[in-house]
């Protein structure tokens, strides 16, 4: 028995850290998971390509989805899996790599178990939550960027309580600037975040109002001082845009507006080190295939 899944990375419009509650949306850069059940009682994950990458987190998916859901699926005995993730996304640079890897192996390891449409993609997306709380690699449990990753579109979660506030499909287009460096989001500093929560309460505000491109360029003005990332690109896309900030814990800066618009603003970026990536804004999240 053996499933498939992909899921879609995510950009920043309100950061969890300093409040408990956050916002984000799917972009179109993916993580496809593959899962095959064994009976050797034994869960191994791989990163294609990266033989040496700590599998904690895909090991802890299965095994949650194995834990909740094999005797509905009509498994008894030993069960064990073999996962492998394969992705388009980069790591550790602020578009939601772990929340994508997590969702699409959940989903993969439902599909094994031929039980995708019996469980609710919130549910699932709570699994993946709990296996990155497991795994250590968050520092929030990440439910706003899993929730966008799982349902597509944008979204506005309590991550305290796993919680979500709202749910609305967007139509942007987004371009994304990731410096060479890396930021590991567990590694963030928490106590110094909290201490803008004024900021992102307001943030907060903005985004459930619907006017998530103030909403983003507040959170990255505020976020880029406390965690100590230039403002300089984000200042180069502001006269244009409809949103721009740091995504996640850096080092990537999200812009959104239309293609024009940002095809503009790509140019300016391209000057600096690393890369940039025009890509379409997702409303369908994850999914089997």
């Amino acid at each position: 028995m053996d499933g498939r899944a992909v899921a879609p990375a995510a950009g920043t419009v309100l950061n969890a850290l300093a409040t408990g509650r956050g916002s984000a949306f799917a972009i179109d850069l993916e993580t496809t998971a593959t899962v095959e059940l064994t009976t050797d009682d034994e869960i191994v994950g791989t990163v294609a390509e990266r033989p040496d990458a700590d599998t904690e987190l895909i090991e802890r998916c299965v095994e949650r989805v194995l834990e909740a859901y094999a005797e509905d699926a009509g498994l008894t005995g030993a069960v064990g899996a073999r996962a492998r993730t394969d992705s388009e996304i980069p790591m550790a640079a602020g578009l939601k790599s772990s929340s994508a890897a997590a969702n699409a192996t959940v989903l993969a390891t439902l599909d094994a178990l031929e039980i995708t449409d019996a469980v609710d993609r919130i549910d699932a997306c709570r699994l993946g939550v709990r296996a990155a709380r497991d795994a250590g690699v968050t520092a929030t449990g990440a439910f706003d960027d899993a929730s966008a990753s799982m349902l597509g579109g944008v979204t506005v979660t309590d991550n305290a309580t796993d919680e979500l506030l709202a749910r609305e499909d967007v139509d942007w287009e987004a371009l994304v600037y990731t410096p060479p460096e890396q930021a590991y989001s567990a590694d963030a500093d928490v106590s110094a975040c909290e201490r803008i929560a004024p900021m992102a309460t307001l943030v907060e505000e903005l985004a459930l109002g619907g006017r998530y491109g103030e909403a983003m360029t507040v959170n990255g003005l505020a976020f880029c001082s406390v965690l100590e990332f230039p403002t300089d690109p984000m200042v180069e896309a502001m006269p244009d845009v409809d949103g721009v900030s740091l995504s996640g814990t850096g080092p990537s800066y999200v812009a959104v507006g239309d293609r024009a618009t940002l095809e503009t603003v790509r140019e300016r970026w391209a000057d600096r080190d690393g890369t940039t990536r025009l890509v379409a804004t997702r409303t369908d999240g994850a999914r089997t295939i």
